[in-house]
């Protein structure tokens, strides 16, 4: 993979980048402030119409809970708390996981880390789509399903590929995760947990902030595996769109990404880029050469290291 190699070249030409890999304390509040904001939907929801709960579930809660997801993949990098304190990041993810209504955060953290390690690793990178994805999903309207289902794949996709044994904190963030879901239904009833998984399935399907999904890894361009976006929805997404700086340099929050992009412009700014995830999305389900096996698959050799 190239990121690696790009990495070694970019800090003997920059070495002021190192400077960047210090976690992010804002991370820690903007979480926070989010875990607060879902909160009083919650509450606000409880007595709506069900049509309304549905629509703020979309135009609000989905944005809110697919923020969060990409907070969570912060926060698995320990940009919250820095890597001395790796635990504290644990639990941290815990906590910004209560929103999205389903255990979420540690397991990601699991899996993520193979997706760095070994990106593209067949049968180790759970990013990769499945052999039934790529067969399935190849006409416009399968594409256009697909991207509705994409929490689904991304949920089951692991057991499909690779199944890890399910560890303490797993359990600590499933048990979590149920007691914050019954005290809310306790509280404010079903229209508040609708609110919430509604928010979190919309959030991660359909949505203009999915497109990073496909943006990040997908091949429109033959030989090109890793792509970057420049444009405002990183505001929203803690700048996961700087996704080949992020590859580059994995231990640098999101917050000095762009920091990254103008340090060393010059290995950056010639790669292709996109400046609209919506375009991404039409792009995909329209283009007949573009599908789930539009990605690049490794096959690792040597001893394979996973968390």
């Amino acid at each position: 993979q190239p990121h690696a190699d790009r990495r070694k070249e970019i800090l003997a030409k920059h070495p002021e980048i190192k400077a960047l890999m210090k976690p992010d304390s804002n991370l820690i509040w903007v979480v926070v402030l989010m875990v607060l904001a879902q909160l009083t939907a919650f509450y606000l929801v409880k007595d709506l119409d069900w049509k309304w709960v549905v629509f703020w579930a979309y135009v609000f809660g989905s944005c809110i809970n697919h923020s969060m997801t990409l907070a969570i993949h912060e926060i698995s990098h320990n940009s919250a708390f820095g890597h001395s304190k790796a635990l504290w990041n644990r639990w941290f993810g815990i906590f910004a996981n209560l929103p999205l209504g389903v255990p979420y955060s540690i397991s990601f953290k699991r899996y993520h880390m193979d997706h760095h390690r070994y990106l593209g690793g067949d049968g180790i990178d759970v990013d990769i789509p499945t052999n039934f994805e790529g067969w399935f999903f190849c006409t416009r309207f399968r594409k256009l399903i697909w991207i509705v289902l994409q929490p689904f794949f991304y949920a089951i996709r692991p057991l499909c590929i690779n199944p890890k044994p399910i560890t303490r904190l797993e359990i600590i963030n499933l048990l979590s995760q149920l007691a914050f879901d019954v005290a809310i239904y306790y509280l404010w009833g079903v229209k508040s947990i609708f609110y919430m998984l509604a928010a979190s399935l919309l959030g991660l399907g359909l949505h203009p902030i999915s497109g990073h999904f496909i943006a990040e890894h997908y091949m429109f361009l033959k030989g090109h595996e890793t792509y970057s976006y420049y444009g405002p929805l990183n505001l929203l997404t803690f700048n996961v769109g700087y996704h080949n700086e992020h590859h580059d340099f994995p231990s640098i929050p999101g917050k000095s990404l762009p920091l990254v992009k103008k340090i060393a412009a010059e290995y950056y700014d010639n790669l292709p880029q996109y400046n609209s995830w919506i375009k991404v999305l039409y792009d995909f389900v329209m283009d007949d050469t573009i599908s789930p096996y539009s990605r690049m698959k490794r096959q690792l050799k040597g001893e394979v290291k996973q968390d």
